[in-house]
């Protein structure tokens, strides 16, 4: 019996990824470059990943001053266009179901616990969760599962009680690696990233109610 919805937050919850990888795309366009894809794609769902756009462009421009005027148009464009965002489509539909059904929600997210709780706030969606989970909870994110397990442990259930949201392979990663049934949500940035890993992929919540999801994840 599930009893436990975990969600990702950046790109799930609210897409923070495309206007971040737009935003740097234009920045690098600028200068005559393009930012590969399969280069960003390390940083989704993660941190401290190998690759960062500005070790990338200070190889290609050799210029520390300008690499700090650029991280500030970035850092401007990014703001700009994140706060045109919405909550992802069916989202609060998912939520508001949820509680009706007497499940449990959480957020498992790599990013910081600020960031997260700021954006949950502006939305006022903060009280939907009975656990939120973040980077500074855990000695290693995600795609390691121990923001998975932690959460588990807070909610007091197991592995197979649980669904996990994601939509990056980061996150497909780390969900799989706690045992978690994990259904993918891609975003436009990750859908054209490989996600075979989750054990469902939906092009978006609303094209499947939460109701026939549990029941066709309780018949499998």
């Amino acid at each position: 019996m599930i009893e436990a919805l975990l969600f990702d937050f950046d790109g799930l919850i609210l897409d923070t990824e495309t206007p971040a990888y737009q935003s740097w795309q234009s920045i690098f366009q600028s200068y005559g470059l393009e930012l590969p894809l399969n280069q960003w794609a390390q940083c989704i769902g993660t941190r401290g990943s190998s690759f960062h756009p500005l070790s990338y462009l200070k190889a290609k421009l050799f210029s520390p001053d300008l690499l700090n005027q650029i991280y500030e148009t970035y850092q401007k464009k990014y703001q700009r266009q994140l706060q045109k965002e919405e909550i992802r489509p069916g989202i609060l539909n998912y939520f508001h179901e949820a509680k009706k059904l007497g499940l449990r929600l959480a957020v498992v997210s790599s990013s910081n616990q600020d960031w997260v709780l700021s954006h949950l706030s502006r939305f006022q969606l903060a009280d939907y969760f009975d656990s939120i989970r973040c980077f500074e909870d855990v000695n290693q994110v995600k795609p390691h599962p121990e923001l998975y397990w932690l959460t588990l442990e807070t909610l007091g259930i197991e592995a197979h009680q649980a669904i996990a949201f994601e939509d990056s392979p980061n996150g497909i990663a780390a969900a799989k690696a706690a045992s978690i049934y994990c259904i993918a949500i891609p975003n436009d940035i990750t859908r054209q990233l490989s996600l075979d890993q989750a054990d469902l992929q939906l092009d978006s919540l609303p094209k499947m109610p939460l109701r026939e999801l549990l029941y066709e994840i309780q018949k499998c």
